[in-house]
């Protein structure tokens, strides 16, 4: 079993900050985008530490710092807090030197400047002035930061990129809370200092390279700690083009492709658009291997450059992928994303991809084709079937693979490939004469709708809106029974939500229905309008286990006409 190389510990501020390491962020990490909000956030936390009833310590949450040596670490994850954490001491700082300007305590409070520098935040050289600091930030933030911040020179207000304007603005706010609280006393402001640097605490993971940062990554984000695996690829990527010495213009324009990229899906999005674009091209790879696969697939500056621009050219079609209501899609291709986001269904996206941008752009129809076949094949095997998706992942892939390379060029091909899981007819009814959805689950009740109304329109051609609040979905035997049915818990409850029970019922007279019994109902159903609903009754007497296997029986018939390829 390969080795994994890191180490977690608690730290406090002090412990990481104090001790005489130094932090680098790597250049192509995002830069600094903290605002008020997050400010005030963070000031509201450190001064709980001073209420009557303070907290004894406050949990800044996970850092991930790659090394070596031990000694000089990457910011991987957590430059956001450290950063600012470093800010609020230059503020105290600033406020220490307009003491010191003042003339107050003089001696005092140029011995705390010195040791809280030192410690906190790294030394000035004596002869040339040039900061050597605990922190040094990526490269569009840090000339700003060692320029200005560090030596607490004068602050230019114009000529500053968005974030180093974000710094700046940092600095003042902080600045400004401080001196309000703090400003009177140099003593007060040390042990304001030491107070946060003992009080504040993370949970420090400390890895050897990138790979077993992203497997961090991918492990506290399964566990719901959102971390920054889009940095980490980025930062990757762009190290592999700057080794070549790329020009400026070069990074410009690369880093504003990256950046319409992640604005256009999200940056919590861009792993899994990673894993859907590099499937549809390239050997199935699992979401824990993604990042050991890029590494190891692009080394050279003309393969990032390649990949970047790629990505960007499908960020867009993945983005129509997960939202039907994109301008890319016609009336028909809307329903049937529709459908595959209700199914839940994500296999057969690499596929769409590729199909999309290699079949589409000659044959716009091939496309339509394909999500019409995927959507049925998605229904039976996914939906009703409940069968395993590995095996549908890995023939998804190969195909998407063939499209991608030209090895398939027709929609009859990829037909030809999909119905190796296709379940025939006999395998689809069996399933769905038995299936039950407990429509309890908001999106069970939204599929069990939309097989009500598909069955309604392939009975009696009347295509009613799906989206209506006019039509509700109804039990025929209720989900609280009253003592008017004759009801076993113990042999009837699975009944409730078999598909052979629910029916439509327009919302008005399934209002009026009340506690009714049987009877009451099926005299109901016949004022309706919905032609599945009005034959109930027709069709039967009364209601009981063996009249919801029967309609359920009619049922899979029925939808075994509707989800069907004739291959």
């Amino acid at each position: 079993m390969a080795q994994m190389n890191f180490n977690t510990t608690n730290s406090t501020f002090r412990q990481i900050i104090g001790n005489g390491l130094t932090y680098k962020v790597p250049p192509f990490q995002r830069d600094y985008s903290w605002t008020e909000d997050e400010w005030d956030d963070l000031w509201q936390d450190m001064i709980g530490l001073f209420s009557n009833d303070p907290e004894s310590a406050h949990y800044m949450g996970y850092l991930v710092l790659q090394s070596t040596d031990n000694k000089q670490f990457d910011l991987i994850d957590g430059q956001q807090r450290i950063t600012t954490l470093s800010i609020i001491i230059l503020s105290c700082l600033k406020c220490l030197n307009d003491l010191i300007n003042s003339e107050v305590e003089v001696a005092n409070n140029t011995t705390r400047n010195e040791q809280l520098r030192n410690s906190f935040i790294g030394y000035l050289d004596p002869v040339t002035l040039i900061p050597k600091s605990k922190l040094v930030l990526n490269r569009h933030n840090n000339k700003f930061f060692q320029s200005y911040l560090v030596p607490l020179l004068p602050v230019p207000i114009r000529g500053l990129n968005a974030s180093e304007t974000l710094l700046r603005n940092a600095f003042v706010w902080f600045y400004e809370k401080i001196k309000h609280s703090y400003a009177n006393s140099g003593e007060s402001i040390a042990r304001f200092i030491e107070k946060i640097a003992d009080s504040l605490f993370f949970t420090v993971i400390t890895v050897t390279d990138e790979l077993n940062a992203f497997k961090v990554f991918e492990t506290l984000n399964a566990r719901g700690v959102r971390l920054s695996s889009t940095d980490l690829l980025k930062n990757y990527l762009f190290s592999v083009i700057n080794k070549s010495e790329p020009h400026e213009t070069e990074m410009k324009q690369l880093e504003e492709d990256w950046e319409v990229i992640v604005d256009r899906l999200g940056s919590e999005n861009m792993p899994d658009f990673f894993r859907v674009f590099w499937n549809s091209r390239s050997p199935i790879v699992r979401k824990a291997d993604l990042f050991k696969t890029i590494r190891k697939k692009i080394t050279s500056k003309q393969e990032a450059f390649a990949l970047i621009r790629s990505l960007k050219e499908s960020a867009s079609v993945y983005f129509g992928l997960q939202n039907a209501s994109d301008k890319l899609w016609n009336k028909e291709e809307v329903f049937y994303l529709e459908q595959l986001s209700m199914f839940n269904v994500r296999q057969p996206i690499p596929l769409l991809l590729a199909v999309f941008e290699n079949l589409r752009p000659g044959s716009p129809e091939s496309f339509t084709k394909i999500l019409h076949h995927i959507w049925i094949i998605s229904f039976r095997y996914n939906v009703i079937c409940n069968l395993q998706t590995n095996e549908q992942e890995r023939i998804y892939n190969e195909i998407s693979q063939d499209v991608s390379s030209g090895a398939i060029h027709t929609e009859k091909e990829i037909l030809t490939r999909l119905k190796n899981f296709y379940p025939d007819d006999p395998a689809f009814k069996i399933a769905f004469e038995e299936k039950i959805l407990k429509t309890t689950n908001s999106r069970n009740k939204k599929i069990v709708r939309s097989i009500l109304f598909a069955l309604e329109k392939q009975v009696t051609g009347n295509d009613l809106d799906f989206n209506s609040d006019q039509y509700s979905l109804e039990h025929i035997l209720p989900e609280n029974p009253s003592e008017k049915w004759e009801f076993d818990e113990n042999k009837d409850a699975d009944f409730i939500y078999r598909l052979g029970n629910m029916t439509l019922l327009e919302t008005n007279l399934n209002r009026s229905i009340g506690n009714g019994g049987p009877q009451d109902k099926l005299a109901l159903y016949l004022e309706s309008t919905i032609g599945i609903t009005k034959n109930i009754p027709h069709e039967f007497q009364d209601w009981n286990r063996d009249k919801i296997k029967s309609r359920q029986i009619w049922m899979a018939k029925q939808a075994s006409a509707i989800w069907r390829i004739d291959f």
